[in-house]
């Protein structure tokens, strides 16, 4: 199995399972919160580790107590958080999440320490970034840390870049990415107009892959993934399940993306079983599958 590094985010996770969100100026009571590790980054290192690849990550977090769990849950997973850097006056990263009885989620992140990840950081991990089989980006931290990361990749190094949450992207880098993996809207933000269900993933996907990458995986939710590369467009179905919560289970397509991208896996195989987890993982509650369960 090759290696995978991470440059992205760590996130406290402030959950709140409630019947309905609250309309504007309205309070909802009742709700349940429960606190889980998170963030972009994290959660794809840990769903490498559960791939089977050998993991680093990168990132930023405050000198608190969040940090010090989270760096811990990531080490008792089997990532390698050595290049984590921690930040004096800045707070850990923390999302605040809502998921209503369908598991359906809406969030909002106060980036923390994960907004001062600089240029800089990338540079002194330059030699473990460039030997890596899979560099996994998102961007949950600066758009300049992951361009110099993409920067630094050596010539067999696949980069993985999940355009999440969505900022613009310049052209110059989408030409360096191998895999970009985005959802519908930031598939449509990113060819300016709708991208709806499969047909329109198919037809999304196409336009993006024409702007640069080497492939281009379009997540669906309950509906899979739609997977374009030279060979072609093709439409991999997801399998039904009971969903729970449906926090982190693009991060996890992407980490086992990445894993096995890493063992030599060819990416329409790889995106086959990286649904099949994905979609495991709305079974239970927070973005990383419970310690012992993998």
């Amino acid at each position: 199995m090759g290696s995978v590094f991470v440059v992205g985010s760590i996130n406290r996770d402030y959950v709140c399972f409630v019947d309905r969100r609250p309309r504007a100026g309205e309070t909802v009571t009742g709700a349940t919160l429960v606190t889980r590790h998170g963030g972009k980054g994290a959660n794809q290192a840990a769903a490498a580790v559960e791939g089977g690849a050998s993991v680093r990550l990168l990132a930023r977090v405050g000198a608190d107590a969040a940090a010090l769990a989270g760096r811990d849950d990531l080490t008792r997973r089997g990532v390698d958080v050595s290049p984590v850097r921690e930040t004096a006056g800045v707070a850990t990263g923390a999302a605040f999440i809502t998921v209503t009885p369908d598991g359906e989620n809406a969030v909002v992140v106060a980036p923390g320490a994960n907004g001062v990840l600089r240029e800089s950081d990338v540079d002194a991990v330059a030699g473990l970034v460039s030997e890596s089989s899979v560099l996994v980006t998102q961007l949950e931290v600066p758009l300049d840390a992951v361009v110099r990361a993409v920067d630094l990749c050596g010539p067999t190094t696949h980069v993985l870049l999940n355009a999440a949450p969505w900022r613009p992207l310049p052209g110059s880098l989408l030409g360096r990415i191998d895999t970009l993996v985005v959802n519908e809207d930031e598939a449509a933000a990113l060819i300016g107009s709708a991208v709806d269900g499969v047909d329109g993933a198919r037809a999304g996907a196409t336009r993006i892959l024409a702007r640069g990458p080497g492939a281009v995986v379009v997540t669906l939710g309950a509906d899979g993934v739609v997977v374009a590369d030279a060979d072609g467009c093709t439409h991999v179905p997801a399998p039904r399940v009971r969903v729970v919560d449906t926090t982190g289970a693009g991060d996890v397509l992407v980490g086992w993306l990445a894993a096995l991208l890493a063992d030599g896996r060819p990416l329409g195989r790889a995106a086959a079983i990286a649904v099949e987890k994905a979609s495991a993982s709305v079974a239970f509650v927070g973005a990383r599958s419970p310690l012992g369960t993998t």
